[in-house]
């Protein structure tokens, strides 16, 4: 009988060959695994740094807003004017949450009232002054006359002078990249601040007051303007007895609106329906 060697075939070396496949397999499956989780937190990180804001006309939001208003609080309270005491943590907390996480084109005046009761300031009577289109001359006035104030003289108009802000509703963060300008609403953030504020300070306002406003344009008193529109309309009879107008000409220029122009004769009627007295002069600079 013939000899025949038979081979056993282990099946050893089959289950080494389907191992190391499956755990080829199972590896590339697991690293898939990791990458789409990988995937997914970054988007969800993202998601939350880099929210997608609605494109305004308006520029963003000024960079670093938190820190400028907490170092202009503290500028104002410990420099400028040591003897107001104010916390200006909570101011800064309360700007913040006039704003954020809301539609910025919805604001209302509610949204102020806790920044406006933690910056309630008072002006001395007779040393109130408004300006129109002449806000650098008006600060030069101020900063000569140091006992003068205007709206960016007192401390949330020191605070807030300058810079823009916004949030937006599907947010948590301050909105850096637009906020709305007049055109895309009137009810922006930043324009009602400013009304709320001009009204405010010129209801307070007592005794005899001033503004500046300029004689190198057609209409130096302009109606349309935060003065004319807000300011002169909220001075109170019982409190403000004269306003007085200072027209300011360029010199070496023919001057375009003067003390009997029509402008000025607008102010005039308005503030004699309000019995309060009118008295205007010109002066050059």
């Amino acid at each position: 009988m013939a000899s025949h060697r038979f081979r056993v075939v282990s099946g050893s070396e089959n289950e080494a060959f389907c191992s190391k496949r499956a755990k080829i397999c199972l590896g590339v499956f697991l690293g898939l695994l990791v990458l789409v989780a990988v995937a997914v937190v970054l988007g969800i990180l993202l998601g939350r740094r880099s929210p997608k804001h609605q494109q305004w006309d308006g520029k963003g939001s000024t960079a670093n807003f938190r820190e400028i208003v907490l170092g202009r609080c503290y500028t104002y309270t410990q420099l400028v004017h040591p003897e107001l005491s104010t916390d200006c943590r909570k101011i800064e907390k309360a700007f913040i949450n006039a704003f954020i996480s809301k539609d910025p084109c919805s604001a209302t005046e509610e949204d102020y009232v806790p920044l406006l009761k933690l910056g309630d300031q008072t002006v001395p009577c007779d040393k109130t002054v408004f300006w129109s289109k002449t806000k650098e001359l008006a600060h030069q006035y101020t900063w000569v006359q140091r006992e003068m104030f205007t709206l960016e003289n007192t401390l949330l108009g020191y605070i807030a002078d300058d810079l823009s802000w916004c949030g937006d509703a599907d947010s948590s963060e301050i909105n850096h990249e637009s906020c709305p300008s007049r055109r895309n609403c009137s009810s922006n953030f930043v324009s009602v601040f400013w009304n709320l504020l001009s009204k405010r300070f010129a209801e307070n306002a007592c005794g005899m007051v001033q503004v500046l406003l300029n004689g190198s344009i057609s209409n130096a008193f302009d109606k349309n303007s935060t003065f004319g529109r807000v300011e002169v309309h909220s001075l109170q009879p019982t409190k403000v007895h004269t306003l007085q107008a200072w027209v300011v000409q360029d010199i070496g220029k023919t001057p375009r609106d003067t003390c009997s122009g029509s402008s000025l004769n607008d102010l005039k009627l308005i503030l004699s329906r309000r019995n309060i007295k009118f008295t205007c002069q010109e002066n050059y600079r």
